[in-house]
């Protein structure tokens, strides 16, 4: 079996295997947008419920709910311990906070908005992280990035980088958070320029 050279060779053969057209956003990661507002979705069913009185509004979460759990099975296929739960909360997490950056932006509040759109990404790297099952959860802590916790889990991912024949060169900054965030602007690039 050929070696491959990196991250990105990597990713782009298990994409390429998925698109229809390649100048498409790879098949999960619009799973992962659909997902997102299907979270939504039923959220608002819920308050659109209490908010009217209506219980239709309640009765129609049990569908939505299950095409969203049909969907997170094609993106999550097999999990262990809360990885299912905490994917789904990082999901909805990630798409609000770009819905309230999205306000802050239409309100002149740029800087709030920037900052906003940076945590949901974020999180949405965090999301690709658990499931690309380069996150060991008993290693991740939110620490501070120069302790020597974070150059062990730091190493960590280096090692099983390197254990599974993917090279990745991960940003300066040492946090876990900033490696997933590089790895995912590398690994999960969702157009072919």
């Amino acid at each position: 079996m050929k070696k491959i050279e990196s991250v990105k060779e990597f990713v782009e053969k298990i994409d390429s295997s998925k698109k229809v057209n390649p100048k498409d956003l790879s098949s999960d990661q619009d799973l992962t947008i659909a997902i997102m507002n299907l979270i939504s979705i039923e959220e608002h069913l819920v308050f659109s419920g209490a908010k009217t009185g209506k219980n239709s509004f309640y009765d129609l979460i049990q569908n939505i709910r299950e095409m969203r759990k049909n969907l997170m099975q094609k993106v999550i296929p097999s999990y262990e311990g809360e990885v299912w739960c905490i994917s789904k909360h990082l999901l909805a997490s990630s798409m609000r906070l770009m819905e309230v950056g999205t306000k802050q932006q239409s309100l002149g509040h740029k800087e709030d908005a920037y900052k906003l759109f940076n945590q949901a990404y974020e999180l949405y790297c965090l999301f690709w992280g658990l499931n690309m099952n380069m996150l060991n959860i008993r290693d991740v802590k939110w620490i501070e990035d120069k302790t020597e916790d974070v150059q062990k889990i730091s190493q960590k991912l280096e090692e099983k980088s390197q254990n599974s024949e993917i090279e990745s060169k991960p940003e300066e900054s040492a946090g876990t958070l900033a490696k997933m965030k590089a790895f995912v602007r590398k690994a999960v690039d969702c157009c072919i320029e």
